[in-house]
């Protein structure tokens, strides 16, 4: 399926849409509280909301897991946290181990494919709000979580409703894809950050001694040598190629029972456009929604003075048709809709 973005003027190209919003969007505007959950492992993860959550069958809790580095204050975070108030939902925003500038607790950290820690979460939400539900919302490596997740519970977890975009759901594709041409900036200040991350923890004497050596420059040279020599080994996989094979979402997307959106851009510069999966390989509870252009969570429509972040509207409709809008709400949006076409 096509879908309906359209770039600005002047915004089309993929690496303006990838970067775009760093700049026009460069800080936070959405304060959150935190709430830590302490794991069965030892280990912790934060939770950020802007509003205290509730047990309401009206308000459902659309859970936000952000991309490699992200965070609560990411401006794809952040956007979608605003807008999402306005059509009924509670919004949180799981961190993955480490991430928001506080280190984690164990050598480990998080991956791809890590869906165990979303599902433990979701359970414990759950347990607590057991009459709201709950809908997951991915960003990049949150959303081939979300994919994976899905597709291993197929039909018997506990979220309503999915969404993934960007994700890349073919890691050994995205991988190789990721370290060609201008893409390979990217790679390059991801993997700093993730080395910077590394030396966060090993301020701690006994995490430094689980660690690889910090220092062998070669671990850093792409993802592929980072993988292999940190997230496989510290995550329980027999190598790298294991790691990728297991942690991709793309062969379990036919086994996902929730209604879900898959959004995704062909000229991502970090996404194999071979790792876009082709109607044959989705469940009939799947939706894809793929544009020629938009970059990797761009999706900026409008114009250039006056922006427009095409995902903020495309994402709450699709929840709102799935787990219901209240009429009020639909009529509202209808007619915002009909006015912005003139």
């Amino acid at each position: 399926m096509i879908n309906s973005f359209s770039p600005a003027p002047g915004l089309g190209n993929r690496h303006i849409q990838t970067v775009f919003s760093r700049f026009h969007r460069a800080s936070p505007w959405v304060a959150t509280g935190c709430r830590w959950f302490n794991m069965p492992d030892g280990d912790r993860l934060a939770l950020h909301f802007p509003s205290p959550l509730r047990d309401d069958p009206s308000c459902p809790l659309v859970l936000i897991l952000h991309g490699l580095g992200g965070s609560v204050e990411s401006p794809y975070v952040q956007g979608l946290m605003e807008v999402l108030p306005n059509y009924h939902f509670q919004v949180a925003v799981m961190h993955f181990r480490g991430c928001g500038g506080v280190p984690n607790r164990l050598p480990r950290a998080y991956h791809s494919g890590d869906s165990e820690d979303p599902r433990w979460l979701v359970n414990e939400l759950k347990k607590e709000f057991p009459l709201t539900p709950i809908a997951l919302v991915g960003f990049s490596l949150g959303g081939n979580v979300v994919l994976k997740m899905l597709g291993e519970d197929g039909g018997c977890g506990q979220v309503a409703a999915g969404v993934a975009i960007s994700a890349p759901m073919d890691l050994h594709a995205c991988s190789r894809y990721i370290n060609t041409g201008l893409s390979h900036l990217y790679e390059r200040h991801l993997i700093g950050e993730l080395r910077q991350s590394l030396l966060n923890k090993a301020k701690d004497p006994q995490i430094a001694a689980a660690l690889p050596d910090l220092n062998y420059r070669s671990h850093f040279a792409d993802f592929r040598h980072f993988d292999s020599a940190f997230t496989a080994p510290l995550h329980g996989f027999r190598d790298v190629d294991d790691y990728y094979t297991r942690a991709s979402s793309k062969p379990l997307l036919k086994d996902i029972r929730t209604p879900t959106l898959i959004i995704n851009a062909i000229d991502d510069p970090f996404i194999c456009p071979s790792a876009i999966p082709a109607s044959s390989e989705l469940s009939s509870t799947v939706e894809l929604a793929v544009s020629e252009r938009g970059g990797h969570v761009g999706f900026i429509g409008g114009s250039v003075w006056n922006p427009s972040y095409w995902l903020e509207k495309k994402i709450p409709h699709f929840l709102g048709s799935v787990v219901g809008l209240p009429k009020e709400v639909q009529q509202e949006d209808s007619l915002s809709q009909v006015l912005e076409s003139h």
